[in-house]
């Protein structure tokens, strides 16, 4: 069997490793293994790469390790692991829309998504990335706030070391280099508010004013998504902070698609958003 231009379904993948199909998506809701590629209409594809993968952890646990290791233990040696939220998202998910927003509608857009998830009092796994901790210390009343009803809230910023956690935000520090310094991430894992908001900051803006720096940001409420940026929020936390166990707390099931209705006022709200940007004065 010759890879498609396309690359191979999970049809191909179960043939070529012996790992049956449902056991492939098993895996991969649960420990975010193996990641496919999403095309536009929200079909998996897979690489060469990924046989490879499988057929590591399947020698793996020949050996004797338990699922889990020998997933983290193949995904520890990958080169294509994601270091990058808004990455993750722009591949695996390309119809979401990126837009330019300065940081002014960047933060206000964070406070409304968190003042929405206090409203509901949502039992949810929390990621936030405030690029440096002095941000961080500006919102940290709040994220204690939001800690009192979550089930877990991890922040990453310049921390000079790990800290937090038994009720309070888990404090992972990011190390320099990092694709995540340069991230502002928000995203809220949760069964009825699943919610993301992803942006890079553009290089070169020395000068510029606080509020008016700039990003390529997206947002989205479709759990899909959601679901794929808690899951590389996890992997790097634990990366970042060995220790951590997050990824296993995530749900096991796959997460639902989002409803036609959803999406068309996702895509207004975007839109919206932008004007709001580009009108404030």
């Amino acid at each position: 069997m010759t890879e498609s231009a396309d690359g191979l379904t999970i049809g191909d993948l179960a043939e070529r490793t012996g790992v049956p199909a449902p056991t492939l998506r098993s895996w991969e809701a649960r420990y975010g293994f193996p990641r496919p590629r999403r095309m536009a209409a929200g079909h998996r594809r897979y690489s060469q790469h990924d046989v490879t993968l499988v057929e590591e952890i399947l020698r793996q646990r020949a050996a004797g390790l338990s699922l889990a290791a020998a997933i983290a233990q193949a995904g520890a040696g990958d080169p294509a692991a994601d270091p990058s939220v808004f990455a993750v998202l722009r591949r695996q998910h390309p119809g979401l829309q990126p837009q330019v927003l300065r940081k002014g509608a960047l933060l206000a857009l964070t406070r409304a998504i968190e003042d929405e998830y206090c409203a509901r009092a949502e039992h949810a796994m929390l990621f936030a990335s405030f690029q440096e901790q002095r941000y961080f210390r500006q919102s940290e009343r709040r994220f204690n706030d939001l800690a009192r009803t979550a089930e877990t809230v991890t922040v990453f910023a310049d921390f000079p070391a790990a800290a937090g956690g038994d009720g309070e935000p888990r404090q992972v520090p990011v190390p320099a280099g990092a694709p995540l310094r340069r991230e502002w991430v928000l995203v809220c894992e949760t069964r009825d508010y699943p919610v993301c908001l992803a942006g890079w900051e553009f290089p070169g803006q020395d000068g510029t004013s606080e509020a008016d720096r700039r990003f390529e940001a997206l947002w989205t409420l479709d759990p899909r998504p959601v679901r794929d940026a808690a899951r590389t929020c996890a992997r790097l936390a634990e990366s970042f902070s060995p220790g951590l166990n997050l990824l296993s707390q995530l749900p096991a099931e796959p997460a639902p698609p989002v409803s036609p209705d959803l999406q068309r006022a996702t895509g207004l709200l975007t839109r919206m958003a932008a004007y709001l940007d580009r009108y404030r004065d």
